[in-house]
């Protein structure tokens, strides 16, 4: 129990009193405006969005996805489990296992041999983050990022697990995290889409898996937010130029006539769709003269193009998308989504495992150096991972030097996150010793998203979509912040 010392008490006077009280009212409403003023800036300087949006002050303005389609190995990358070795071969323990739900490709499998990692594992940087030596560039940056290692979700396929990574949910039709941010919050400019996609693959091309057009979908959204792909062959955009002989004024008239028709059939038909054909058309014109320099890279220093690897100069390429994500970062597009297939190393793992990381570690790693050295690293969050792990058992023969690998695993797998908002430097959550249940800080995808919403300033909760009679959101009727992660 407090006492009080009414020796030490101050008397104070109603003329006293009232003037504390109206300075303390002032500062709480000078506060309460400088906040409004903050959100008005973040309104104003956009094309579209919602008026309502961002709910409160964002901490980055842009966000870059980078997909390791199939699945990276969180056992043999960035999970260090130092006593695998000790059990090499032996099966993995019932208790363990705890009788969860396997893919048909090893539930039938009579034993589930303990596969140790492939390379080893150094702390790396003042922050002293595990990371295998078969990400070198990554072990770089190891001090500006932030490695969560406790993700899971319910899907144990890729086609559902990707699709649950986007849209919030494993069945197809619904709105993918970019398109959702074209509708809330909108773009930095006018000349370029809110979301972009662009996919490359091992350059092998060992991996059957495909890019299915839902993962950059806008669902129940009008079409005008689903996600720009990029090409890798001929005009970087699909239908971008004009026809041989149609100079850039006749098209210019074109679509003036071609936009009256349209505003005329809206106003007896009244579809939505109709407006999303103006506005699309609208945007292609602007990107026949935004897009193609973008595309070239004639203007990137020397210095520059050599972070990324000599892969940038391979059209396709994981290094050539990575630079181009950041070239279109810089000009205000609000997320650009990189999907990079050949993870599902189901019996190649001994080949396959370290060539992907030789595609994409260097050029995710030079992202982040890239964006920081610009000023940009602080108001954008580059994201790194797969749609689930890899099991610590091995699938296959493990004596087969050439042909063995690991099957799905949803319980856990790993994220690394860097840029505004982020605790660089910190490894969060933990998994068992065999890196197959977590045992503290568990994040599930909806979490992800929720908090990758959060930075942007947007209420998770709060941006929604009426379809069919229901509100839906991203993060359906699930999600927390994951604020321990945050600065």
């Amino acid at each position: 129990m407090a006492f009080i010392d009414h020796n030490r008490v101050h008397p104070i006077n109603r003329r006293a009193m009232l003037a504390r009280s109206a300075a303390g009212i002032g500062s709480v409403a000078l506060t309460s405006l400088l906040a409004g003023d903050a959100l008005a800036d973040a309104r104003l300087q956009r094309v579209g969005g919602l008026k309502t949006i961002p709910h409160f002050k964002p901490q980055i303005k842009r966000v870059i996805f980078l997909l390791m389609s199939g699945a990276p190995s969180q056992v043999d990358l960035l999970d260090y489990k130092p006593n695998l070795e000790k059990r090499r071969g032996e099966d993995l323990p019932e208790s363990v296992q705890m009788g969860q739900r396997l893919t048909t490709m090893t539930a039938g499998q009579a034993k589930k041999a303990v596969l140790p990692t492939r390379s080893p594992f150094k702390q790396r940087g003042e922050s002293g983050m595990w990371i295998s030596d078969l990400l070198p560039h990554t072990a770089s940056v190891a001090d500006e990022i932030c490695l969560v290692k406790t993700l899971h979700t319910e899907a144990i396929n890729h086609a559902p697990a990707v699709t649950k990574l986007f849209t919030g949910a494993e069945q197809p039709g619904r709105p993918s995290l970019g398109a959702w941010l074209a509708y809330g919050l909108g773009n930095e400019t006018e000349d370029l889409p809110t979301f972009c996609v662009m996919t490359s693959r091992d350059r092998d091309g060992t991996c059957g898996q495909l890019f299915d057009d839902y993962y950059g979908v806008s669902g129940f959204l009008p079409t005008k937010f689903q996600g720009v792909k990029f090409r890798d062959k001929g005009s970087p955009v699909l239908y971008l130029d004009n026809p041989a002989g149609l100079s850039r004024e006749l098209r210019r008239e074109q679509l003036d006539d071609l936009a009256e028709l349209n505003r005329l059939k809206y106003q007896q038909v009244g579809d939505p769709e109709i407006n999303t054909r103006i506005a699309q058309y609208e945007m292609a014109f602007r990107m026949q003269a935004s897009v193609p320099a973008l595309a070239d890279f004639s203007d990137e220093p020397k210095h520059v193009l050599d972070l990324y690897g000599d892969d940038v100069h391979r059209p396709g390429s994981f290094a050539r998308n990575c630079l181009l994500a950041r070239r279109l970062s810089e000009q205000g597009v609000r997320f650009v989504q990189l999907l990079h297939s050949g993870w599902d190393q189901h019996q190649n793992l001994p080949t396959q495992l370290a060539e992907q990381c030789q595609d994409t570690d260097q050029p995710a790693a030079a992202l982040v150096k890239d964006l920081k050295q610009r000023g940009l690293l602080d108001e954008t969050l580059i994201v790194w991972g797969g749609e689930f792990g890899r099991t610590v058992f091995c699938q296959g023969d493990m004596n087969n030097q050439k042909k063995h690998g690991r099957d799905h695993h949803p319980r856990n797998f790993c994220y690394w996150l860097a840029g505004g908002g982020v605790r660089a430097g910190l490894t969060y959550g933990e998994t068992d010793d065999y890196s197959y249940n977590i045992v503290e800080n568990a994040v599930h995808v909806h979490d992800l998203q929720a908090t990758i919403l959060h930075l942007l300033g947007i209420d998770h909760e709060r941006l929604t979509f009426k379809f069919q009679g229901r509100h839906f959101r991203l993060t359906d009727v699930h999600g927390h912040v994951v604020r321990d992660i945050l600065t």
